[in-house]
């Protein structure tokens, strides 16, 4: 397997050992290697603890006990959509619920780097730092990654954007929220756009994007405010940084195919890393009713500019490799708490960077 940027030795020893890891000089030029920086975007489907967090609707996902007062039901049985109104009236989502998703999730980063997962993950429906932070240091913790990257926004759901990263972050992070004002009943529904520097292994930047465009039972209108708001937003970056954006940009494959939005706010500004070579890629969703695959999911690169930049996109794939993610049609296994089954709606989609040599470029 091709090198990725490396765990400092010391921690790789200690992954493998149990034994705590030691320091690492962070100048010495064996610590790590550069040869790839990877990149990943998961929407976790409904990342929440089964603590009642004030100002987040997360009574859905409270232990069944916590579900008896008569307002609570009430509340529930208003809920127009019956699978929604049923997981908020009976989903017992309890501390072993919360373990049980937690490690499917991990289980499915590490399928990637020999079970050190990607460098940095872009998150999406992230209810707190905490629950993230738990995924990292109880299920995740001889990868690397430092503390969640989260700053709360308004959705109403209580969902969040988020960071997890092995590489430094070296500036903010900084949420920057959508402004929906042309859709007032609709604002609710919508998540800012995180920024986060990180320090790339030869010392240059690498700016990136957490994104959660909303969803595609919404106009139009409002993912195209979505994409004008980040390219403002890229556009703001130093020249010599290295920019991604990842996460759930909620364009379908008929708006990506059937109207301008891809050509017009996405292709003059960034690489769109699956059309660059995804072999055998359908798609990280699946829309059962139309039958149809969609890359709602995405990684959208930008190279530093003025020819500055040492790295360049070397490969992306959609990860697919755990058991328990898939249907037996192949399509995405959404997570299950009665049958112990399922990771996520989505499936996760990673971006390789090659580190250039300064001759080659």
């Amino acid at each position: 397997m091709k090198t990725r940027y490396a765990l400092p030795a010391a921690l790789a020893l200690a992954a493998c050992s149990n034994e705590p890891a030691q320091e690492t000089d962070p100048n010495d030029d064996d610590a790590f290697e550069a040869q790839l920086v990877s990149v990943m975007a998961f929407n976790v489907e409904n990342l929440f603890d089964e603590l009642d967090d004030p100002g987040k609707n997360d009574s859905t996902y409270r232990p069944l006990e916590a579900k008896s007062a008569p307002e609570h039901i009430d509340a529930c049985n208003a809920i127009e959509v019956e699978r929604w109104r049923n997981d908020c009236l009976y989903l017992d989502w309890d501390a072993d619920a919360v373990d049980f998703k937690l490690r499917q999730l991990a289980a499915t980063i590490r399928q990637y780097n020999d079970g050190f997962g990607p460098d940095v993950i872009a998150f999406q429906e992230v209810e707190n730092a905490g629950i993230l932070n738990r995924l990292s240091q109880e299920h995740l913790q001889d990868a690397g990654y430092g503390d969640a990257i989260l700053i709360e926004g308004s959705d109403v759901r209580g969902i969040d954007v988020a960071f997890l990263s092995r590489l430094p972050v070296v500036d903010g992070p900084i949420l920057h929220p959508l402004d929906m004002s042309a859709f007032p009943d609709r604002a609710g529904d919508t998540r800012g756009v995180l920024e986060a520097t990180f320090e790339l292994p030869d010392g240059g930047r690498l700016t990136g994007f957490s994104v959660h465009f909303p969803a595609p039972f919404h106009p139009i209108e409002m993912r195209w405010i979505a994409y004008e708001h980040l390219n403002g937003l890229r556009k703001r970056v130093p020249e010599d940084h290295e920019v991604f954006a990842a996460g759930d940009f909620n364009t379908p494959k008929r708006e990506m195919e059937g109207t301008t939005i891809m050509d017009d706010m996405v292709r003059p500004f960034w690489t769109v890393a699956h059309e660059t070579g995804c072999d055998g890629c359908k798609g990280t969703n699946y829309w059962a009713r139309g039958e149809t695959w969609s890359f709602l999911d995405m990684i959208l690169y930008s190279p530093a500019k003025g020819g500055t930049s040492a790295w360049r996109l070397a490969s992306v794939e959609v990860l697919d490799g755990y058991e328990d993610q898939l249907r037996a049609d192949g399509t995405p296994k959404r997570f299950d708490l009665e049958s112990r089954e399922g990771v996520s709606d989505h499936l996760p989609i990673l971006m390789t960077l090659e580190a250039v040599d300064a001759g080659t470029r």
